[in-house]
């Protein structure tokens, strides 16, 4: 079981997370004032001391404590401490996103160096954009010098106000984040105060807003978390932390892209090499924003290159790639280039030879995503070690390239042979491949985009007729039928029809042919554009209420009781039966699917067992 300590943003987002999964879960905050649907969440509200958490702990089987709660709520923060080390639960923290501390900004440990700060900067009238709850350390000041306080417009909130003794007609009262602008240019402080309350604090806004108007910034820093909880910075982050920490809670695992693995790879090369230090670990930044954390296997240096590679961890997603080693090799080049990095395909890694990928012929297979994120996350090395590279060569200064990056991965080209990759033309190896970085299981996401790929690919090689169908069985019908188009026009869409023929409209294709199997025909027949057995079973009313429809006789349409098959359809009706009702029925798909390509023609072919074209 767990219990989450929210009432802010991470801690709904943490009940997002936990939602996934199939068990119950605690979701606790202070107010009840928070409104939040927990479908398998039980919410509690009030405090909890460190006797009442622990028992509450105890007597719940508690396993595992997520600390979600505002970054200020220093008491908290303790508590959850001291029950993790008296029970030996282990913590996740959920922690906001931080710009880096601006020198430009008055950085204070706590309130009462922020008030000796106040003081020396010779600060009279004073906007505090603190919270409620600062009015009490801030006293000192506000007794001798004007202040103001922006509050939350709640009784509750007001009563702590007055309660303190703080003058009612100097409270503010919060409408929105653009609010602050106005009540500077009205109250014209001399200063402002706020507190490093990260991006969901709209701490930059606030920042933005003084600056606009020259007003100084004193920041209060966030207070320092217990060195034992383990640091998350977004819903990724937070449910593989879920998963290493109690596995049973989620029944599939999530994973890593080969693009991730590789950026981490390489990022821990680079630092090696400026720093000769074994590295065990490398953070990166995810497309979303979200730092992510991946062990590094090992580091090796070689003369003027260093090399670190990652294990990919796929989850429970059936990915060939799972538990191969993604390898980068960083160096310093002389070589001319237009471009800060230059990266290469090392062993196991493809050579891309045909249009239609968005990638160089004869370069290496990287996809545009992996080689962003690499190349954003070795420039930020790159200037947080400007004094380590003063002797290599400058990319800014001399517009030559800086770095080249090798990715290999050993046994990568046994494993091409089992992917996408010879019909897209990718020879010698894998794909550095993800959009997110993260692979979810029986990756939806990770099928559709090679579906994207593999038609965008047949469309640049001139197709213009794209010949979609289930798998393997039936492409190999539908080659026989149209022996004079390349292997690139035949593309699988699995169970996803509705996807394929969206992507096959927007790539603008004059014509779609879709080969389909009475199994998927029939959910397709009922309206069911994904047709996996996870989400949709053959529907034997819907059969029956077809097969009436069509005309056929009651002893046939009884008979449909019977099967327990989509393939005895075939046997099930006579060849008169057969005429009426498979005609329906593929009239009701093509209802569903015309609309999806509506300046394209569309022919559906229904395949019979025996690889017969049905007419």
């Amino acid at each position: 079981m767990i219990l989450i300590l929210g009432g802010t943003t991470e801690g709904r987002a943490s009940v997002r997370i936990a939602d996934e999964g199939s068990g119950p879960y605690y979701y606790s905050t202070k107010g009840s004032l928070q409104e939040i649907e927990c479908a398998h969440g039980i919410r509690l509200t009030g405090g909890m001391d460190t006797a009442s958490m622990e028992t509450f702990c105890r007597e719940n089987g508690i396993r595992l404590l997520i600390d979600a709660a505002h970054p200020f709520a220093t008491a908290l923060h303790q508590t959850v401490a001291k029950v993790s080390s008296s029970l030996q639960i282990p913590v996740i923290r959920y922690e906001r996103r931080y710009p880096p501390r601006d020198t430009d900004l008055i950085w204070c440990d706590d309130y009462t160096d922020a008030i000796r700060k106040l003081e020396e900067q010779g600060i009279h009238r004073l906007l505090a954009l603190t919270g409620v709850n600062t009015i009490a350390p801030l006293r000192p000041w506000w007794e001798k010098y004007p202040a103001w306080f922006r509050i939350l417009k709640r009784e509750e909130s007001l009563t702590i106000a007055t309660g303190q003794g703080f003058p009612i007609d100097h409270l503010l009262f919060y409408q929105n984040e653009d609010d602050a602008g106005e009540m500077m240019d009205r109250l014209q402080p001399d200063a402002i105060i706020t507190k490093e309350s990260g991006q969901t604090g709209y701490f930059i806004e606030k920042v933005a807003a003084a600056r606009k108007r020259s007003i100084p910034v004193f920041v209060v820093k966030r207070p320092v978390l217990p060195e034992t909880f383990y640091i998350v910075y977004g819903e990724d982050g937070l449910r593989k932390q879920i998963e290493r920490l109690l596995p049973e809670f989620y029944p599939l695992h999530h994973g890593y892209t080969t693009g991730a693995c590789a950026t981490a790879a390489a990022k821990a090369a680079l630092i090696a090499l400026l720093s000769k230090k074994i590295q065990t670990e490398s953070s990166i930044t995810l497309p979303s924003g979200e730092m992510i954390t991946l062990p590094v296997a090992d580091t090796v240096w070689d003369g003027d290159s260093a090399t670190c590679s990652v294990i990919k961890d796929a989850g429970d997603d059936p990915d060939v790639t799972n538990g191969s080693k993604i390898v980068a090799r960083v160096a310093f080049s002389e070589e001319p280039s237009v471009v800060p990095i230059r990266f290469i395909a090392g062993p196991g890694v493809g050579t891309v030879t045909l249009p239609g990928l968005g990638l160089e012929i004869g370069g290496p297979a990287i996809n545009a995503t992996p080689r962003k994120m690499i190349t954003e996350e070795l420039a930020a090395v790159l200037k947080e070690h400007k004094e380590s590279i003063s002797n290599h060569n400058n990319p800014a200064e001399t517009g030559t390239c800086a770095l080249t990056v090798t990715i290999s991965v050993p046994g990568g080209e046994e494993l091409a042979a089992k992917t996408f990759n010879p019909k897209l033309g990718i020879v010698g190896g894998i794909s550095i491949i993800g959009t997110s970085g993260i692979v979810r299981p029986f990756s939806t996401d990770a099928f559709i985009a090679s579906i994207r790929k593999e038609s965008e690919v047949a469309k640049a090689i001139g197709c213009t007729t794209l010949v979609i169908n289930s798998g393997a069985k039936s492409e190999r019908y539908l080659k026989t039928r149209y022996p004079e188009l390349p292997p690139q026009a035949f593309v699988h869409y699995g169970n996803f029809i509705g996807e394929t023929l969206k992507i096959a409209s927007t790539l603008n294709f004059p014509q779609v042919v879709m080969g389909i199997m009475i199994g998927k025909a029939v959910k397709l027949a009922e309206g069911f554009l994904d047709t996996h057995s996870k989400k949709v079973v053959m529907n034997k009313t819907f059969l029956k209420e077809t097969a009436s429809e069509a005309g056929c006789p009651d002893t046939s349409i009884q008979q449909i009781e019977t099967i327990t098959l989509a393939r005895e359809l075939w046997q099930l009706f006579p060849p008169e039966e057969q005429t009426r009702f498979f005609s329906l029925l593929l009239k009701k798909c093509y209802n569903h699917c015309t609309p999806l390509l509506p300046q394209g023609k569309l022919l559906i072919l229904l395949i019979t067992e025996e690889g017969e074209i049905w007419k």
